[in-house]
């Protein structure tokens, strides 16, 4: 049995080391492009009582003179948040009730998209803060790429969330492989990408009508990245880091009940993909950490280990503040694998008051 369970570790270990390796080669991040585009890019920001956070994402795009408009879905919220976005200058769109079979976010989407007016539309999330330069820099990518998401700074302000974080999203690297590696991409069904600020042309995206094929979808994003990588788009995964950052949850225990809902992507993935990923964050993460602990931990533990911990020399420039917690953070990779198996057999349906029926 203890022979089995080696060969199970290298054979994992194999595996992450190939999907690390990818990150030797990656693209430079994100640098700002100032200045009207050439063509008029459109802004959509889905907000479902969003008061208190979506001040700061319309400041960021008041200042970006590569904006040409921007379009909040207010999606029936119960606070000020219509009234605010447009004491800061956006078009509101009053969200119409949601449809049988639809998932809230992408409704909202669907009806920013109908309504924007620009030709090139970049979806962003209310609690994301765009910096001037973002939208110039997104629409660029547009030239190589069909649609694009890119990777932001996330702002925690917790030691707790400095700690639990950063474990959290090490899953999706030794799950997926680095950010913006070089090179042909992954298959359809391995693509990844980042919902808070997505970029693409108006009228193709249209015609794909992707949001409508993926509305019963929780995880959303990958959904509809994947769906259109299934039709032939080229999708690409930038470092944004530079140019946008997100505050996504206000405390750590709200990151560790609500990240993992869509971080798991349960369903999106199928279930040897999800034994797979399991496997490999159980064994190469999660397995090293608690055998250190017991003082147990083996040669090949001790190199998956240091391999884990230089990983956050590439992390680093996607936190603010970083501080010991962020350093030590490894150190939680247990517990977030358990949350995230967790979520990943017990998928959760349900967001900002809403529960969804499981699509048939």
């Amino acid at each position: 049995m203890n022979r089995l369970f080696l060969v199970l570790q290298v054979g994992f270990s194999v595996l992450v080391a190939s999907r690390l390796a990818s990150g030797r080669r990656r693209r430079a991040p994100l640098k700002p492009v100032y200045g009207p585009w050439r063509e008029v890019v459109s802004v959509v920001v889905p907000a479902r009582d969003e008061v208190g956070r979506l001040g700061p994402c319309l400041e960021g795009l008041r200042d970006d003179v590569g904006v040409g408009e921007v379009v909040v879905v207010d999606d029936r919220s119960a606070d000020g948040t219509a009234a605010l976005a447009r004491s800061l200058g956006a078009r509101v769109v009053e969200g119409a009730p949601l449809p049988e079979g639809w998932v809230g976010k992408q409704w909202a989407l669907q009806q920013g998209l109908e309504a924007a007016e620009g030709s090139v539309v970049v979806f962003l999330d209310a609690d994301t803060r765009p910096r001037a330069g973002l939208v110039g820099a997104l629409a660029a990518e547009l030239d190589s790429a069909d649609v694009v998401s890119a990777a932001p700074r996330f702002l925690c302000p917790s030691v707790a969330q400095r700690a639990l974080h950063p474990s959290f999203l090490a899953t999706l690297t030794y799950r997926f492989g680095a950010l913006g590696a070089e090179g042909s991409g992954p298959p359809p069904h391995r693509v990844v990408g980042n919902g808070q600020c997505l970029a693409a042309r108006r009228e193709p995206l249209l015609h794909a009508d992707a949001l409508r094929r993926t509305r019963e979808h929780m995880t959303d994003d990958i959904a509809f990245l994947r769906l259109l990588a299934g039709d032939g788009w080229r999708v690409a995964f930038v470092d944004g880091a530079d140019l946008l950052a997100v505050e996504m949850y206000a405390s750590a225990p709200e990151a560790w009940r609500e990240w993992p809902r869509t971080l798991a992507m349960a369903d999106v993935t199928s279930a040897g993909w999800r034994f797979l990923d399991l496997g490999a964050l159980w064994l190469t993460m999660a397995l090293p950490v608690v055998r250190l602990l017991a003082r147990r931990a083996t040669l090949l533990d001790r190199g998956l280990l240091l391999v884990r911990f230089s990983l956050l020399g590439a992390l680093r420039r996607f936190y603010a503040p970083r501080g010991a917690a962020f350093w030590l953070s490894p150190l939680l990779d247990p517990a977030a694998v358990v949350r995230l198996t967790w979520a990943t057999v017990r998928p959760v349906r349900s967001w900002r008051g809403r529960s969804y029926r499981r699509s048939t």
